[in-house]
């Protein structure tokens, strides 16, 4: 069985450190390891336990936290093989702190590509905090917000609340699918940011959000048919080649015939293996997919889906040169009906 990794990232001056630091201290976080850039930081003098080595502390909850000195692959593997020596008492849970200006997408490619790590941990979710009092500033903070599985925002008890909701309407707008939370001094209940829970896709409505100024947008699809997976696999391939990062989030259910839906979720080019789910909650059993990014023409991808999930027939095998009977977003000519059509729209 894996251990869920949980990314707690934000803007610089967001509030990141105070809610790593509160957190620390409460007993939840026991059998918990914690990954932070600066142990002095997140103040953690009065709970400590002993000193495992120059950066490994225990701390008197049952928690381990350990400083990020260089890669943070050898950093996960150090901390199995401090477990497996027993030098660690063992841990159900990471937590990791990254920098200001990280985005999660590096960190997520990493736990999935990386050779060992997808044995021993899986991407647990996203926590972002946005800073209440100032709001969101520059691509990172955008990228961040789309990355989300959690949003935390901060300083609640110095903005007022008409700020908030408005900041909190910005938020949703940009990633409908996040749970959002308000947070004064980093409190905040770790139940709450340490599950993989997030916003049913179901609840969202199938139509265009508005556009952030800097054209990042939200869009809900819902297709009312069985989808194929393999030509799913492969539009989602194809529409992360033709539209590079402009893309940040794909996430959604899928009605692929099975007893239950499938659950597919990337960020950016990071795509999580697919998860199937036991059952349906409800008797809607229909696909709903959220397409986050910048200049996102929902219309648009709507078709190119339809063409290639629905409508199209399944596709064969790779021949040369592409897919037979699957439109190719970077051109060219096509053996299946309607590939201009599909083509244009993935490219967008």
């Amino acid at each position: 069985m894996t251990t869920p990794v949980f990314l707690v990232t934000g803007q610089l001056g967001s509030g990141k450190t105070t809610l790593i630091s509160r957190l620390l201290q409460r007993p939840e976080l026991g059998e918990t390891a914690v990954i932070v850039n600066e142990l002095g930081e997140v103040g953690i003098d009065h709970h400590l336990l002993r000193r495992v080595d120059e950066r490994t502390v225990l701390l008197s909850s049952g928690c381990v936290c350990c400083v990020l000195r260089g890669d943070l692959s050898d950093e996960l593997r150090s901390l199995l093989d401090l477990r497996d020596a027993g030098a660690i008492p063992p841990f159900r849970r990471v937590v990791i702190e990254t920098t200001g200006v990280a985005e999660p997408a590096p960190i997520v490619q990493t736990l999935l590509a990386d050779p060992l790590l997808p044995h021993h941990y899986a991407v647990g979710a996203i926590v972002v905090t946005v800073d209440g009092e100032h709001g969101l500033h520059g691509d990172e903070a955008l990228h961040q917000v789309a990355a989300a599985d959690t949003l935390v925002l901060t300083k609640a008890d110095v903005v007022g609340p008409h700020d908030l909701e408005a900041l909190e309407d910005e938020l949703e707008r940009l990633n409908p699918t996040a749970r959002a939370v308000r947070a004064s001094f980093g409190e905040v209940e770790p139940e709450f940011l340490l599950t993989a829970s997030a916003r049913d896709v179901r609840e969202l409505p199938p139509t265009n959000g508005h556009a952030h100024p800097d054209g990042v947008e939200a869009v809900v699809l819902i297709l009312d048919r069985t989808v194929d997976w393999t030509a799913f696999g492969i539009w989602l391939t194809m529409l992360l080649h033709a539209r590079g990062t402009s893309i940040l989030r794909v996430k959604g259910l899928l009605d692929t015939g099975g007893e239950g839906p499938l659950l597919v979720n990337c960020v950016r080019h990071a795509v999580h293996p697919p998860v199937h789910l036991d059952g349906w909650p409800d008797d809607d059993r229909r696909s709903r997919l959220v397409v986050i990014g910048q200049d996102v023409d929902r219309d648009a991808l709507e078709r190119s889906l339809r063409a290639f999930v629905t409508d199209a027939p399944s596709p064969l095998p790779p021949a040369a040169g592409g897919f037979r009977g699957v439109p190719r977003p970077w051109g060219g000519d096509s053996c299946g009906s309607g590939s201009a059509r599909a083509d244009s729209d993935l490219a967008g």
